[in-house]
């Protein structure tokens, strides 16, 4: 049997192609996954760039967001049997999902929503992931009281639309989030948002509301253009934890004078390190699943596109790169 993948072309890393692999046998803690839906993410859009100017020698597949039925197991697995629909973010140091079959460690892989189907599913892992890892492992807002207050940039995006419902469902501080647009504000509204702000006018916007400082940051977007108003916005003894990299050197005096935290975010840490408590990502997705399935928590799906080929692909990088797309956009095979 082969597999169908869709890989960057070596020839012309701007571009994909299509390939066919042998299928693959799963190593002693992997699942052999049977993929019917993948999700498009920032990260996808920036390895292909960092391809596409270096340059590669044999075709790369991408794509990290899926899922799908598992239809054999490895020897180590345990708590998965074939026949198990799932959904993980992957690992990016190990080929993607873009593909009709593709091996995956176990150990970040959780149990896909019962209420959710392939495309939906596919559209949450990976922003999941990284906003309860950035709200509940960095931040730690679980444990701050109803006083303090957390400001997410870029509450309309596919990490924002996920840490607004968590932080209401998961901690008691007070959600600002930044958004410019007229159907963006109310989309961070009815996801829990107690208060939306313009992003253009950090400070000015939440002066409007008599607010000087905020405890906790979660930037999610451009972390260089918002530095100079974060580190005047975030309070004594405050916690920032951003997932953007910075392009230039960040200012560290105002922070240092109110001795703040800075974190750093990154989801694929734990299977690039391959971390002892790796498995941590499995249980959580399978908590969000739950929130889920209770209807505490939507898909951030706006956009599928179908079928597994070099168009399709092709176009939800195109409408990633727009910058303009509020939740995700899936391919569903």
């Amino acid at each position: 049997m082969s597999v169908k993948a869709i890989a960057v072309n070596p020839e012309n890393p701007s571009t994909f192609i299509e390939i066919n692999l042998p299928l693959p046998a799963p190593g002693e803690h992997d699942l052999l996954v049977e993929v019917k839906a993948v999700s498009v993410n920032p990260v996808d859009t920036k390895v292909h760039a960092g391809i596409a100017k270096s340059g590669i020698q044999t075709p790369r597949i991408l794509g990290w967001d899926a899922s799908g039925i598992v239809t054999a197991v490895g020897s180590a697995v345990t708590g998965f049997k074939p026949g198990d629909e799932v959904w993980y973010a992957g690992d990016i140091t190990r080929p993607g999902s873009n593909t009709t079959h593709q091996l995956i460690d176990a150990r970040i892989v959780g149990h896909k929503p019962a209420s959710l189907d392939w495309a939906a599913s596919a559209a949450l892992p990976l922003t999941a992931l990284t906003a309860w890892e950035g709200l509940f492992e960095r931040l730690n807002i679980q444990d701050a009281g109803s006083e303090k207050t957390l400001l997410i940039i870029g509450g309309a995006g596919g990490v924002g639309s996920l840490a607004i419902p968590f932080a209401k469902h998961n901690s008691k501080v007070k959600i600002v989030a930044t958004a410019s647009r007229k159907d963006s504000a109310q989309w961070c509204r009815d996801r829990g948002a107690d208060l939306v702000v313009n992003y253009r006018d950090l400070k000015g916007e939440l002066a409007k509301q008599g607010i000087s400082f905020v405890d906790y940051i979660f930037i999610l977007n451009d972390t260089d253009g918002h530095w100079d108003a974060v580190s005047e916005l975030i309070a004594p003894q405050g916690h920032i934890c951003s997932i953007v990299e910075n392009q230039h050197p960040l200012n560290q005096d105002k922070l240092k004078s109110k001795s703040a935290a800075l974190h750093w975010e990154f989801m694929y840490t734990r299977s690039m390190y391959q971390t002892e408590d790796m498995a941590r990502q499995g249980e959580i997705l399978n908590d969000v699943a739950k929130l889920v399935d209770d209807g505490v928590v939507e898909s951030s799906l706006s956009e599928t596109l179908h079928g597994l080929s070099v168009e399709s692909i092709t176009e939800a990088h195109r409408k990633v790169l727009d910058g303009h797309m509020r939740g995700k956009v899936v391919v569903a095979f």
